[in-house]
């Protein structure tokens, strides 16, 4: 028992320590006052101590920011969990400079109540040394009475002095907190526009990505036509060609039976489409003709191949017919229902009744025709047109050497090249006049490398790669 009551004095003389401490930090109302009920002066005191739990409240509310609520387990709880703290990982840089306010916030506080127990400790040691001193000069109520007005003056003093600072405070925090908002403002404008130009790049980028797949997108379908159409091309040719094979010679006509073999070695169309160049490109080329042939009512297209010159009338309003060797440039022709027969131009024209037409067309095939033949071949248009019909003759220009190096000679039915003053003559000749040379398809448009020669050399040796004749009949 004597060991228990040791140990309960020792446990009592700790805690009164500690009472001690505390009360020598934190002064309560009422400390320094005289003992045994004496009177003297009791200094009250503001109680810290609302504003000690206040500040403690607000450190936990700072140690709470950014921290997530614990939750019960299960898949969907971890899930929200792991959502929240990814959310509060994200928001770490909106909420550090809001996190430092507050710890300032708290350091002030801090500070302004530890300056405030300074005073309160002031105020109760004062006290305590003014008991002290009235107790020891009791015999003295006048210095006594004197010493109470300076304590007013003091109290008074203090007073002013606390507002002064109460006011400072309030002021400064006011400043940071407008500071804190124009900064918060600061980062919120600057995020806004980082996002809006990333917004606008990523845009940017889609949109050249997007352009750059519907352009390999449509190149691919163009090669897949393009394939298709060569398929479709040997298969049509290919079927052509066992329907001719396949027909008796007694049924075959004097040109094919003449020339065994030709169709089925060599196919012209695609020959065409391959070198000369696509409908499309040759029937923009033949714009030039249209005005010569204004008002038209009967023209002639010789070697008409695939149409185009026919079609481009039949546009105008102007009937065309067209004669071929080629059995697959008629066929073709008949398919878009143009007027085209199989025929050779001497035997057509010889056997077509004076004065048959107004107007008549012929495009790459004098180069075609031996050279003897050629004057025979102007006499015939002149006996087949009207009086003022118009010829128009196409060919390539042998004024112009770049036709030897590339187009001429990739043709294997080419004779040899006419040069325009020898078909001129051979339509004076044969009765036709205002005759008028044009070229056309300048060679520096599909050779760039001509650009490169002096400009007087290249307008007399490699200027334009065809030239048409146009005459008309006296």
């Amino acid at each position: 028992m004597a060991a228990d009551d040791e140990k309960i004095a020792e446990l009592s003389a700790i805690i009164q320590a500690v009472r001690d401490r505390v009360r020598a930090r934190y002064p309560q109302a009422g400390d320094g006052a005289p003992a045994h009920g004496e009177g003297g002066i009791q200094i009250p005191i503001a109680d810290l101590m609302p504003v000690v739990h206040a500040r403690d409240a607000a450190q936990a509310k700072i140690a709470a920011i950014g921290s997530v609520n614990p939750r019960a387990g299960g898949p969907l709880n971890q899930l929200i969990q792991f959502v929240k703290r990814s959310i509060a990982r994200s928001l770490q840089w909106f909420v550090r400079d809001q996190v430092t306010f507050n710890r300032e916030t708290i350091s002030a506080i801090e500070a302004l109540i530890e300056a405030l127990n300074e005073h309160n400790r002031i105020l109760v040691s004062l006290a305590a040394q003014t008991n002290e001193r009235l107790a020891a000069m009791q015999p003295l109520p006048g210095q006594m009475d004197d010493m109470r007005k300076h304590w007013t003056g003091w109290t008074a003093e203090w007073e002013r002095k606390l507002a002064a600072n109460e006011i400072q405070f309030l002021r400064n925090t006011a400043d940071l907190q407008g500071a804190f908002q124009h900064r918060v403002t600061q980062i919120e404008s600057s995020f806004r526009d980082m996002v809006k130009s990333q917004h606008a790049n990523y845009l940017g980028a889609l949109d050249r990505a997007t352009m750059d797949i519907q352009k390999r997108l449509w190149d691919d379908l163009e090669k897949i036509r393009s394939d298709y159409e060569r398929l479709i091309h040997q298969e049509l040719r290919l079927v052509r060609q066992r329907a001719f094979l396949a027909q008796p010679p007694a049924a075959m006509p004097p040109a094919a039976a003449a020339q065994p073999g030709l169709a089925s070695s060599f196919d012209y169309a695609r020959f065409a489409e391959r070198f000369r160049g696509s409908e499309a490109h040759v029937r923009q080329g033949q714009e030039f003709y249209k005005p010569f042939f204004a008002g038209c009512t009967n023209v002639l297209d010789i070697g008409c191949g695939r149409g185009e010159f026919l079609e481009g009338m039949r546009e105008q309003g102007i009937p065309a017919r067209g004669i071929d060797l080629d059995e697959e440039s008629v066929a073709l022709c008949r398919h878009k229902g143009l007027a085209a027969e199989k025929a050779d131009l001497f035997e057509y024209l010889a056997s077509q009744p004076d004065g048959e037409f107004d107007g008549i067309f012929s495009a790459q095939v004098v180069e075609h025709i031996a050279p003897e033949r050629l004057p025979e071949m102007m006499r015939l248009c002149a006996a087949s047109l009207r009086r003022g019909g118009v010829l128009a003759i196409e060919t390539p220009n042998p004024e112009c050497l770049a036709i030897f190096a590339t187009h001429f000679y990739l043709d294997p039915t080419h004779t040899r090249p006419v040069p325009h003053p020898l078909l001129a003559f051979c339509m004076e000749e044969a009765g036709f006049g205002s005759i008028e040379v044009h070229r056309l398809s300048p060679a520096v448009e599909s050779m760039p490398e001509v650009a490169e020669l002096p400009p007087n050399f290249r307008k007399k040796f490699f200027g334009e790669l065809d030239y048409t004749i146009i005459a008309r009949r006296l």
